[in-house]
């Protein structure tokens, strides 16, 4: 069945870096949308990045994150990275890979949660200031 799972998460101080993995399993890695999402507590769950996962896909960010972090994805791998840097606090959250397989929506609906039918199990990220 379909896996997701998440890793390279962990604290850093403002300012640092962590890079996040997200392999899937279970499925062609061919033509489709994989998306990053963060969840803080007490606030809803919002799309940070995606790609399509073609080679040299195009690739969506938060404006929030845009200029700091960079998805990317080692396909031979069905690997996913979020690369973040210059981290501040309130990048602090529980971060999510997801897909849903296909590519339908990915330019238009690339941060919508509903969008997504498969999700990891998420891998923490705390900055402190």
């Amino acid at each position: 069945q379909v896996q997701l799972e998440e890793s390279g998460g962990g604290s850093v101080q403002a300012g640092g870096s962590l890079r996040l993995s997200c392999a899937a399993s279970g499925y062609a890695y061919i033509s489709h949308c994989m998306g990053w999402f963060r969840q803080a507590p007490g606030k809803e769950r919002e799309g940070v990045a995606a790609l399509y996962t073609v080679q040299g896909g195009r690739t969506y960010y938060h404006d929030s994150v845009r200029g700091r972090f960079t998805i990317s994805q080692d396909i031979p791998r069905g690997t996913v990275y979020l690369q973040m840097n210059s981290l501040k606090p309130e990048d602090t959250a529980m971060y999510y890979c997801a897909t849903d397989l296909t590519t339908a929506g990915c330019l238009s609906q690339w941060g919508s949660v509903s969008r997504y039918n498969y999700w990891g199990q998420g891998t923490q990220v705390s900055v402190s200031s």
